[in-house]
């Protein structure tokens, strides 16, 4: 009942849309510019993202890690890199701008990274440990010239315990954390390099009333004239529009210079826009397509990609005073109404993995839970009736949510379908819907700030690839805004000794036994509402060759060809 039910929703009504589309060879408007057959002479690939308007280009992303992926690896490089190359084995850190690093032996709170010779930025200044104190100051010291707060949100809260960083010669720094934090290197793949150089020319003929002023519009220049060191270089920019990048054909490593001379990017935040996109041609490659159209992609030769991932679609639930995700009876009952594999087949197509918690067993940071996270209504109402709850008094919660955006896949038909599951187990939910980026800014904000709306759950999807983006950054009590992401001010002294357990866990084995206690602990106490795991859907043309869909968030596109 309830899968017939949501094919009349709205939120489904309009994906069914695409497949009118298709059928009646519709299509969406999109700047000549791209139009096929543009730039002949060269090859140019064409991507609908899910995000509304162009991630941030001056080096620190916003729109999530959707910002990460698109504007972030492709022009810029971290001191410490994802290895994206394969679809079947997990992706580790590998050497980046930095070749090697190590904790000091002595004192745990200080790190060496050896940093790569002969790199240079697409202005064509060095690569040096200079320009790596110059980019830990921009998001740290206020002092810094180059400061620039409206990078430190999406940075800092991503890298907590990092405070300082300092030359030891041309090709060493020395970076120095608050507590010793095994997580570091992990942290510093959301650190890009921007060019020093190339922002101080700016900085000397921009206008201000004074050096702060000054220094906001070098930035704002720089976003429209970026320069990293990435295998992508800006060539066009036009905000909510278009973003085009050309290869850098002078990359440090030469394996990854792209094989697609041009990639332009594109906002397109509906589903059924991005397929019909794609099928009218205006379109080489969409992120999540709709589900409704996929057996008509696939009739028509398009590729579709899907690999499970480490990132999760969950609610995650405001724990301040007088929330009703306080009683662990209710998070429980939550947990047991919904019907994942009903979700993942009537509703996505197949395009999902049903979670039990933020990993899953066989993963090392699974641990032992006790409560198993299951289909099992008549176990749900027992809790809720146990909670004071029942057909005659629903328990009313408010769940804040996009529209669309970096890995919500489809949020509105999913938290439909939430709604209507939770119903079952006397639970009254309203959608509070509203912007993508506004919903990630308001998530720093926290579940006590006015931005929550009265919600008291909040769905944003979280990438879980290691430590700290998986687990500390929520469970953690010291992680409460503005640090980072405990936007529902968890506060348990068991997490917060585990926490601290596995960061002086500098031994991988000890340090995945600690939290692999962490997670256990979390599902225990029904931390979230898991629902999900994204499997990262795109679909791609035929022309499209050399694309390796990893077990990652992120991808690599320099591999990637497509014949014009």
């Amino acid at each position: 009942m309830l899968k017939k039910d949501l094919r009349n929703s709205p939120a489904s009504r309009l994906l069914r849309t695409a497949a009118f589309l298709v059928a009646t060879g519709g299509a969406i408007a999109v700047p000549a510019l791209l139009a096929p057959g543009f730039a002949a002479a060269e090859t140019t690939l064409r991507i609908g993202m899910t995000a509304a308007d162009i991630p941030r280009t001056l080096g620190q992303p916003d729109q999530g890690f959707e910002g990460n992926r698109f504007t972030g690896l492709t022009m810029y490089d971290a001191l410490v890199l994802w290895d994206l190359s394969s679809a079947t084995k997990p992706s580790i850190l590998v050497p980046g701008l930095a070749t090697e690093w190590k904790v000091d032996d002595q004192d745990k709170t200080k790190w060496i990274f050896k940093l790569r010779p002969g790199v240079t930025f697409h202005d064509g200044s060095p690569f040096n440990a200079d320009a790596v104190v110059w980019n830990v100051d921009k998001v740290l010291n206020k002092e810094a010239p180059q400061f620039d707060a409206s990078q430190v949100g999406v940075t800092a809260s991503r890298m907590p315990t990092l405070r300082s960083a300092k030359k030891i010669d041309d090709l060493t720094v020395e970076l120095t954390t608050a507590e010793p934090d095994s997580f570091l290197p992990y942290n510093l793949t959301n650190l890009f390099m921007a060019s020093p150089a190339h922002w101080q020319k700016l900085y000397e003929t921009a206008e201000g009333v004074d050096a702060k002023a000054k220094a906001a519009a070098a930035w704002t220049i720089f976003a429209r004239s970026a320069s990293g060191t990435g295998p992508w270089k800006m060539a066009a920019f036009v905000p909510r529009e278009r973003l085009e990048l050309v290869k850098n054909a002078a990359y440090w490593d030469k394996n990854r210079i792209p094989k697609t001379d041009r990639m332009v990017l594109l906002p397109m935040p509906e589903a059924n826009a991005r397929t019909a996109a794609l099928l009218a041609g205006q379109v080489d490659w969409i992120e999540a397509p709709a589900p409704d159209a996929l057996p008509q992609l696939k009739s028509r030769g398009f590729k579709i990609e899907a690999n499970e991932q480490p990132h999760v679609w969950p609610w995650q639930f405001s724990r301040i005073e007088g929330s009703p995700w306080n009683d662990i009876r209710v998070r429980k009952a939550a947990n047991l109404c919904i019907d994942r594999e009903g979700m993942k087949e009537g509703l996505l197509g197949g395009l999902m993995a049903p979670a039990t918690g933020t990993v899953e067993p066989g993963h090392p940071w699974r641990g032992n839970p006790t409560f198993q996270i299951k289909y099992d209504v008549k176990e749900g109402q027992k809790l809720m009736k146990e909670a004071g709850f029942g057909p005659d008094k629903k328990l009313k919660v408010t769940t804040q949510t996009s529209a669309s955006g970096s890995g919500q896949m489809l949020p509105l038909p999913m938290n439909e379908y939430l709604q209507q599951a939770l119903a079952e187990c006397y639970f009254d939910v309203k959608l509070d819907v509203i912007e993508w980026n506004t919903l990630f800014t308001n998530w720093r904000k926290g579940a006590k700030d006015p931005s929550a709306n009265g919600s008291n759950a909040v769905n944003i999807t979280y990438a879980a690839m290691d430590p700290f983006f998986a687990m500390v950054r929520f469970l953690q009590s010291g992680m409460a805004p503005p640090v980072s992401n405990n936007w529902g001010y968890i506060n348990n002294p068991k997490f917060d000794e585990l926490v601290k357990k596995a960061r002086n866990s500098f031994d991988p084995a000890a340090r995945d036994a600690a939290l692999a206690e962490l997670h256990a602990a979390s599902v225990d106490d029904a931390a979230f509402l898991w629902v999900a795991h994204d499997v990262g859907p795109r679909a791609l043309s035929p022309k499209i060759k050399g694309f390796v869909q990893p077990k990652s968030w992120f991808v690599d596109f320099s591999p990637v060809s497509i014949s014009q």
